[in-house]
């Protein structure tokens, strides 16, 4: 394969991790809308519990529990976006090297001693490696970060189920906990499939 068609390539593909990336950003701010909705669900639900009184205090617990999961959800997500915002950094510098190097290509075609910009070209490889490296690098961070983050939210799904279970023993209050308790398991769930969405982008497809 010729040097213009590899850089051709390395354009393009650079090009597409920038789609994949965008997507996963829209992701992320999803799960971080949906982790702030369930802080609120869970602070009604603890003042729910208040009401209901002794029969309620495990889902009182669990409630509080569930909202300290959507702290750390929403912790986790940020790290995510750090590292999403320096992968964003990397590729757009890859993409704007790629484009100075043709332009340099194409002066290096009409000159008659092309020898010193031979040597510019030279050093944008080498450029072009270093960033590379640390795209994939930030690749396979993002990766083991979607998996941490995946980890937690199966947690976070064992706590609304306990809170289904917690909200039969709710006494008068038993129906409305368990509405409470319904609507926390639908909204991990929720936030599941966006991991799930994460887990399987494109982007990754060099790490797995």
């Amino acid at each position: 394969m010729s040097t213009m068609a590899q850089d051709g390539g390395r354009q393009q593909g650079a090009a597409v991790d920038l789609m994949h990336i965008v997507r996963i950003n829209e992701e992320i701010k999803h799960v971080v809308a949906v982790a702030f909705r369930i802080n609120i669900m869970a602070l009604n639900a603890i003042f729910l519990a208040k009401r209901a009184g002794s029969a309620a205090l495990g889902f009182g617990v669990l409630s509080n529990e569930l909202r300290v999961f959507s702290n750390d959800l929403r912790e986790s997500m940020m790290a995510l976006t750090r590292l999403i915002h320096a992968a964003v950094s990397e590729v757009s510098i890859v993409l704007q090297g790629a484009r100075q190097k043709e332009l340099i290509r194409t002066t290096a075609e009409i000159l008659p001693d092309a020898s010193l910009l031979q040597h510019v070209l030279d050093r944008h490889q080498l450029r072009h490696a270093e960033h590379a490296e640390r795209i994939d690098s930030l690749r396979r961070q993002l990766w083991l970060a979607v998996e941490d983050a995946a980890r937690l939210v199966e947690l976070g799904g064992i706590l609304a189920k306990s809170a289904k279970i917690e909200a039969a023993y709710g006494g008068s209050f038993a129906v409305s906990l368990g509405q409470v308790s319904g609507e926390f398991d639908g909204v991990v769930g929720e936030i599941r499939q966006s991991l799930d969405k994460l887990r399987h982008s494109r982007f990754f497809r060099k790490t797995t």
